[in-house]
């Protein structure tokens, strides 16, 4: 249906992943396979489901998609709170994750709109 790589969404989206893994070479080494695990897990969500809603045949197919990547987006701002909560990661660098979430979420709404 789109070319992903074309969609500012999706640029916006791997911004965030890079962001969020910078961010999360920080945390304690035994956080690994957990709470780092799991913001690995659903910041990687975001951009992949924009990517497969993107190439999928229909708006509704996409619009789902784009659903998917706004839960794995508010998934991922809890996980970046909850790390600033346990002094895991600056208040800064939580702002900024949050900032970047906002964003894509902005984006992600006005996107699923106009395939209406």
């Amino acid at each position: 249906m789109n070319n992903y790589e074309n969609l500012k969404i999706w640029e916006k989206a791997m911004n965030l992943v890079e962001e969020v893994y910078s961010v999360i070479k920080l945390m304690p080494e035994e956080e690994k396979y957990g709470l780092v695990s799991q913001i690995k897990r659903c910041s990687i969500s975001i951009p992949s489901n924009i990517a497969e809603g993107a190439g999928r045949n229909s708006k509704k197919e996409f619009k789902h998609f784009l659903s998917i990547a706004n839960g794995s987006t508010c998934e991922l701002e809890t996980q970046i709170l909850l790390s600033g909560r346990l002094k895991f990661i600056k208040n800064e660098q939580v702002k900024n994750i949050l900032n970047l979430c906002d964003e894509v979420k902005k984006m992600n709404f006005s996107l699923q709109r106009s395939l209406t």
